[in-house]
């Protein structure tokens, strides 16, 4: 069965890649680009002793290159599509009874793989440009080595790849082996030109291309970004080429199948074609007679952005691999040219690889994927690199939302039937939302319209609502038109009918698969969403009048995103099981008080508010919450109350770790605000209120009886003179002080004894006019060798009071007249 294979580069290795799947039922295969592996590689197994009438599944990361791949291998056989070959596709199959290799995009492949998980008519799957790295490939080969290892060890597996490193995809499978070949490349002529910044890259790209047509042989592949440069740069070089024997072929995904074909297919004699491509001609297909390739060093690829849930399309700078890739195109045939558009000094600050698409992708419906396989945590499955945690989180968070996963964290039915879409998860959360309202066709044509390119090029309003109208009308860009209503149809299967497209439904229907997008007017052509982010919409636009919008596409660029596709909503078509009912208590500046707000909210998005009592729970909380960091200073403020808390602090200190009374320090005093004040704010519902409580009491509700009689009688408020009198102990200094009339101290020993002795206590002797006439903590040691300076003094300020020689022995007297 296996044909005469073609001369290629990748031949002399087949028999070796033959006896590797043999002996260990996995190799890794690495050949260059133009090696032949995509075509001769799957032919080449037909007749492998393993296969016993089983399928080969060859998986592509686009779909042009799987309908290419498919269209030559069956060149090879002298055969259609759809015989020995075929191909299957999102919307697209061409697979017959008699097939035997079928070439998947690597999408389908999933769904192929869910719904038959041993894949029970499949001999081996072969992974045809692995090293591009999507996000589809990484987890098709995660759940095919899954289940391999669960119920398919005789499944073969080959992973073959231009660029990537072999020795970590071998690893990956387990040690398998790996088969190289080194291809047949002719000598290919590098020059770098650099490109002014301020000039578009497309013209630059144009112009290099007109340049070489005239000093260079043969066809010319040239890469842009994106479809809308290679749009520009065919404008301008058809402009300017008046020859009949030069074709412009553009080349991207979206372009029609027709227009492809005669891109990619040879020119006749003695003609030239310049293609103009985007990365897809990369690895992916070959393009007959390219000898001159002119590289923008450019691709747009898509981004996820955590903060608005969209992936958008981001041109940046390729990887150094991505640049050979394409050098090589130019010498498949004979000796080339690759003019480079950068410098050559700019190559040293280029990354050897692109990032893989997992690492920042959105995995939403990766994570939905594996739920639907039975796997909660990715952790479980063998990765190249593991879908990062804060990604599935999102991921987790957003197919909640759309109903696809519940509160247990398991896969809901909704969520199965919207795996089983060949959508999103979001634009099948939505069809399913569109059947149950009973506007199916209109929720079909929405999906359809947001899968294809814009019906409405060039349209001022980004409304979707008149895209639906445009559609259903039979209006709009023919080709785009035709796009999307195919799409409508293959997801209708019969059930879409264009004549019941509602355009006015549009908004009701976007929120079901964008809740967290859905936007309330803030100002002039702005918008706050419910997801918290801001969105601009151009003045201009007649949506920007719209008090209520849902976003279906934005440019997550800037402070705030810039609006692309999106629909009015009536606050009252919104799910009510989205919206939530909150009291929200604060304090009011005006009054103190605390007041309440019943406020019934979308996401971040506030849709309707009035006033309510607050809840008592919840005024006693916020009191607590402002007066905790005032403690320190409320405290302060009653004198009786900071005498006991620092008396209770001193003796704390002198106790140390094992002391029974309660820590009133500042930081403990905030921390332990709600136990402190608990039973002291019923009623109370102001903030000037409650800063008048009698915080005494407060603090010693903090103390039990013995610990109040301790601290009595260790550390006394006031202390008796030997004259009867009663006098304070200021417990506001350190050590603390206790001030009194000298007089009133004859005859005394000692003055106060705090905490046994531990703490001093400083007496300031004052005169018969209330000032120090002395300070001691030794009031013995004073009377002996103080007094006599002192009484000098004290007896020629105040003659007629009376100063005894020896005070120690003399009476005191609370009298400060003179006998």
């Amino acid at each position: 069965m296996t044909p005469d294979l073609p001369d290629l580069p990748i031949r002399p290795v087949l028999p070796d890649l033959a006896r590797a799947l043999q002996t260990h039922g996995q190799a890794v295969l690495e050949a260059p680009p133009g090696a032949g592996k995509t075509t001769l590689v799957p032919l080449a197994l037909l007749d492998a002793p393993w296969r016993q009438g089983r399928k080969l599944v060859v998986l592509e990361p686009r779909r042009l290159a799987a309908r290419a791949a498919a269209s030559r291998m069956a060149d090879l056989l002298g055969e259609k599509v759809g015989g020995t070959v075929g191909y299957a596709m999102r919307f697209e199959r061409r697979i017959g009874p008699a097939t035997v290799v079928e070439v998947l995009t690597e999408g389908l492949f999933l769904r192929r793989l869910q719904g038959d998980p041993e894949l029970s008519d499949v001999a081996a799957v072969l992974f045809d440009e692995f090293h591009e790295r999507s996000l589809d490939a990484d987890l098709a080969l995660a759940l095919t080595l899954d289940m391999r290892a669960a119920l398919r060890p005789d499944l073969r597996l080959v992973v073959m790849s231009a660029t990537l490193d072999g020795v970590a995809v071998a690893r990956l499978l387990g040690e398998a082996p790996v088969v190289r070949s080194e291809g047949r490349m002719f000598p290919v002529a590098t020059r770098h030109h650099g490109r002014d910044p301020a000039e578009p890259v497309d013209r630059a790209v144009a112009q290099a291309c007109l340049d070489a047509l005239a000093t260079e042989q043969g066809s010319i592949l040239a890469f842009l970004p994106g479809q809308a440069e290679i749009g520009r740069a065919a404008t301008y070089l058809r402009n300017r080429i008046d020859d009949p024997r030069v074709e412009v072929h553009p080349l991207f995904g979206d372009l029609p199948r027709e227009a492809q074909d005669r891109a990619i297919r040879p020119t006749a004699a003695g003609q030239r074609k310049i293609v103009l491509a985007t990365d897809i001609a990369e690895t992916s297909l070959t393009i007959e007679g390219v000898r001159v390739v002119v590289d923008s060093g450019l691709a747009r690829k898509p981004r996820f952005s955590p903060r608005t849930g969209t992936s958008a399309l981001v041109t940046r700078r390729i990887a150094l691999a991505n640049a050979e890739q394409r050098r090589g195109r130019a010498g498949r045939l004979e000796p080339g040219v690759c003019l480079r558009l950068w410098p050559v000094a700019e190559e040293r600050a280029m990354l050897p690889h692109l990032p893989p698409e997992i690492t920042d992708a959105d995995l939403v419906p990766l994570v939905l994927e594996l739920l639907v396989w039975g796997v909660a945590d990715p952790a479980q499955l063998a990765w190249l690199d593991p879908p990062p945690p804060a990604g599935i989180a999102v991921a987790m968070a957003m197919l909640r939302e759309l109903g696809a996963v519940g509160a247990d964290g398991q896969v809901t039915a909704a969520g199965r039937r919207m795996a089983a879409m060949p959508v999103h998860p979001r634009l099948a959360a939505m069809i399913m939302a569109a059947e149950e309202a009973g506007q199916l066709s209109t929720g079909i044509a929405l999906a359809a319209l947001l899968a294809s390119r814009d019906l409405l090029p060039g349209t001022a309003s980004t409304d979707l609502s008149l895209r639906l109208s445009a559609l259903q009308e039979g209006r709009g860009d023919p080709a785009r038109r035709s796009q999307a209503l195919d799409i409508a149809r293959q997801l209708g299967r019969g059930r879409f009918d264009r004549s019941r497209i509602e355009p006015g439904q549009a908004g009701a229907l976007l929120a079901a698969a964008y809740p967290d997008r859905i936007g309330k007017r803030r100002g002039p052509g702005s918008y706050r969403l419910a997801n918290g982010r801001g969105v601009k919409v151009d003045a201009g636009d007649p949506l920007a009048q719209q008090p209520w919008i849902v976003v279906a596409e934005l440019d997550d660029r800037g402070a705030d995103g810039t609006c692309r596709l999106a629909a009015a909503i009536d606050p009252a078509d919104l799910d009510p099981m989205r919206l939530r009912e909150v009291t929200e208590t604060r304090i009011d500046p005006q009054t103190s008080r605390v007041v309440a707000r019943r406020v019934t909210l979308l996401g971040s998005l506030e849709l309707r508010a009035s006033e309510t009592e607050a809840p008592a729970e919840d005024v006693q909380r916020i009191l607590v919450e402002a007066l905790a960091p005032r403690l320190p200073e409320l405290i302060a403020a009653t004198p009786s109350a900071d005498r006991l808390r620092r008396r209770v602090l001193l003796l704390r200190s002198v106790e140390g770790a094992g002391s029974s009374l309660p820590d009133l320090s500042d930081a403990r005093l905030a921390q332990d605000a709600p136990v402190l004040l608990a039973g002291w704010l019923d009623g109370i519902r102001s903030v000037d209120a409650a800063s008048r409580l009698d915080w005494h009491a407060v603090l010693s509700a903090r103390l039990d009886h013995a610990s109040r009689t301790r601290l009595d009688t260790q550390l006394p408020t006031h202390w008796t003179t030997p004259a009867g009198t009663r006098h304070a102990i200021d417990y506001g200094v350190e050590p603390p002080v206790l001030a009194v009339r000298l007089q009133e101290m004859f005859g005394a020993g000692q003055g106060p004894v705090l905490a046994g002795g531990r703490i001093p206590c400083v007496l300031h002797l004052l005169s018969p006019a209330g000032r120090p006439a002395a300070i001691t903590s030794d009031l013995a040691g004073f009377w002996t060798s103080g007094w006599p300076a002192t009484k000098k003094d004290l007896k020629g300020r105040y003659p007629k009071h009376f100063w005894p020689d020896d005070p120690a022995s003399a009476p005191a007297t609370a009298k400060v007249r003179p006998c």
